[in-house]
């Protein structure tokens, strides 16, 4: 009994990670016989699963959303409130756990039955999320189509709007969703274009997913966040900046993260490197690392700065 319940885990586990498994398939993934599979498939049914069977030479097994919320141990109060926090940690709300939670997010909500779905969808039309910083809103549940897209390997087509405000229609092959700082990136390999792209998230609108399967083609390097970030390093930003802090690398690398190349001039010093558009965040960053500097180029930074410091001297020195 031990075994049955541990490989009734094992394909529920399989059936909420791909949107279609040939029968043949998941049965050696489970190591047992069709037939098996097919009693462990009528189980999991009666327990409020609903599976769908294609029976033929190309048949298999898809788990669908039904009338009601599968067996969770939550009802449906729940199963909203968790959808609603999981898109707020997929917003990036908790560093570090936003693609975690577009995975969780997207089993929740291929399970969820409509009426749910449309509560979900008033929640997020009549709520205005406050982003991070200054960085983008990307809607979640946009996320989710795209996270489906990627695990079912399925192509996908939407609206792509460019850096410099020129809209296209895009139809890709998408890969992998990496989250990188304050945004969302999909890469994918456009099916018309012939090649590797990096689009980011909140550009992008009207995902479809158009029904036709392909195979994952190898992503050069193999690994998807150092191909985003590789991407960007090759895209032209407004400022190249340089400055000199009176801190160890060590401590600026660890305050910085990937926004900049932290490199060592003594045992107490460091010059980082950033290239960016805006100054605001680039101020935050400095001022986290809590130490001395001093601005090596661009001269517009010296200008900002003085700007910003004495808005901070007059709010400082007045009597409110």
């Amino acid at each position: 009994m031990a075994n049955t319940s541990a490989r009734m885990l094992r394909l529920l586990s399989l059936l909420q990670t791909h949107r279609f498994w040939p029968g043949g398939d998941l049965a050696a993934r489970l190591e047992v016989s069709e037939r098996t599979l097919r009693r462990d498939i009528d189980r999991l049914r009666e327990l409020g699963y609903p599976v769908n069977a294609t029976r033929g030479v190309a048949g298999g097994y898809q788990l669908q959303s039904g009338a009601a919320m599968p067996p969770l141990l939550v009802d449906d109060e729940e199963a909203v409130a968790i959808a609603v926090g999981l898109r707020t940690a997929a917003g990036g709300a908790v560093e570090g756990i936003e693609e975690t939670s577009v995975r969780a997010l997207t089993k929740v909500v291929q399970v969820m039955p409509p009426r749910l779905r449309r509560r979900l969808d008033a929640l997020r039309t009549h709520t205005v999320p406050v982003p991070l910083g200054d960085g983008p809103r990307v809607d979640a549940l946009t996320l989710t189509v795209l996270a489906q897209a990627c695990r079912d390997d399925e192509r996908l087509r939407f609206r792509y709007t460019a850096r410099d405000g020129t809209a296209t229609a895009r139809l890709v092959e998408p890969h992998r969703l990496v989250p990188l700082g304050r945004r969302w990136y999909l890469v994918a390999w456009d099916a018309e274009r012939h090649g590797w792209r990096t689009f980011r998230v909140d550009r992008l609108s009207q995902p479809t997913a158009t029904g036709a399967r392909f195979r994952q083609r190898e992503l050069p390097g193999g690994d998807a966040a150092r191909f985003v970030r590789d991407q960007l390093a090759s895209v032209p930003t407004r400022y190249q900046v340089e400055i000199r802090i009176e801190a160890p690398a060590e401590h600026v690398a660890r305050v910085v993260d990937r926004w900049g190349q932290a490199e060592p001039l003594d045992e107490r010093s460091t010059l980082l490197r950033m290239n960016v558009d805006e100054f605001d965040w680039l101020l935050l960053l400095v001022a986290a690392v809590d130490a001395e500097f001093e601005v090596v180029r661009p001269a517009e930074l010296r200008a900002y700065l003085r700007a910003q410091g004495s808005r901070f001297l007059r709010a400082a020195e007045s009597g409110f």
